[in-house]
């Protein structure tokens, strides 16, 4: 497992709102789906209903988590987008899949 040199630029994530986090180049992002957010991921990535049933069949693909990260992002300041992309080849598919749970459980279930 590997270790980061985490600086934490962010509120914490509030997983009662599905929020989650993940580093990216070096600092702790918040990943917040809010409706904004998930109107933009949809314009790139169409239906989410469809995105859910393709992450739970396992055929998500790589470029759609980056994209779904990006547009949920809370705070972009200082990032390029192949940053997102960087971030989950670094982390790996396990690491990344607990933050894409809690977004696709934003979507499914909503907030309170």
């Amino acid at each position: 497992m590997s270790q980061f040199n985490i600086a934490v630029t962010e509120p914490p994530a509030n997983p009662l709102r599905g929020e989650a986090s993940i580093e990216i180049a070096g600092s702790l992002r918040l990943l917040r789906p809010t409706f904004a957010a998930l109107v933009g991921a949809e314009e790139e990535l169409g239906p989410l209903f469809a995105l859910v049933e393709r992450a739970g069949d396992g055929r998500l693909a790589l470029g759609e988590m980056a994209a779904l990260f990006w547009h949920c992002l809370a705070d972009r300041d200082g990032l390029a987008r192949a940053d997102v992309g960087e971030a989950i080849s670094r982390h790996g598919l396990a690491a990344c899949a607990k933050p894409l749970r809690a977004l696709l459980a934003a979507i499914l279930q909503g907030q309170p």
